[in-house]
């Protein structure tokens, strides 16, 4: 398996595609029913591309298998503790990944494997992901995993404070709303007396007290109580 260097080229040569990639095992093939042909593959090992020739029904590929590398010590396992840690948090605030990923991460104890697993559940560029493809050292992919995470993590966060903003903000509008609507229901049930409009005033203020409202409901009414009191003509 290839990736292209551009998605949008339909009939893609040797140069418009990356020399590594990975070779493949095809588990699955489902024809669709607009004649499309979905395959299951899993991936097995890195594989560097030698030749490319093109048989007429299909394009034929010559690799070089890339052994994967292994590392070990206090460092590795370090990182590899700091980068399950933060794929944790990934998935806390990415809202389109199920509540499950990552669950396995802890019993993963090869660190190739590890970045490998996130490379290919967080959201980045295909040029990102290639680079971690070509990567064939695990120390560096999973360095390079979790600068990208980083960026990822900013964007994520971000997002989160602006929908807190708009929530925060939704709920004070409703609740100016409820506010308004309560004592627009008090001033019509309250009425007015005939006595003029000073003793309105005082009927109007005394009945608020005695109304059972919430305390925001209560300071809410007598605050346009008292604005209608600087409006009566002296």
């Amino acid at each position: 398996r290839l990736a292209q260097r551009d998605p949008a080229c339909d009939d893609p040569e040797g140069d418009d595609l990356y020399d590594v990639g990975g070779s493949a095992q095809v588990l699955q093939l489902l024809k669709l029913p607009d004649g499309t042909v979905r395959v299951l593959v899993e991936g097995t090992t890195r594989a560097r591309l030698s030749a490319l020739e093109d048989v007429g029904t299909h394009m034929l590929a010559e690799v070089e298998v890339t052994e994967p590398e292994t590392v070990a010590g206090s460092e590795v396992t370090a990182l590899m503790r700091q980068v399950t840690e933060q794929f944790g948090e990934y998935v806390k605030l990415n809202k389109k990944m199920g509540e499950d990923a990552g669950v396995d991460l802890s019993e993963v104890d090869d660190a190739g494997q590890l970045a490998d697993t996130i490379a290919a559940a967080i959201s980045a560029k295909v040029s990102d992901k290639q680079a971690l493809l070509t990567e064939s050292n695990p120390l560096k992919r999973l360095e390079l995993v979790m600068a990208f995470m980083e960026g990822e993590l900013s964007v994520l966060q971000v997002e989160r404070r602006i929908r807190g903003r708009v929530k925060r903000q939704m709920e004070k509008t409703q609740r100016e709303y409820y506010l308004n609507e309560q004592l627009k229901a008090i001033q019509s049930e309250l009425g007015g007396g005939d006595d003029g409009e000073g003793n309105e005033i005082a009927e109007l203020t005394e009945k608020i007290e005695k109304t059972k409202l919430s305390t925001e409901a209560k300071a809410k009414a007598l605050a346009e109580l008292k604005k209608l009191r600087g409006m009566q003509p002296m």
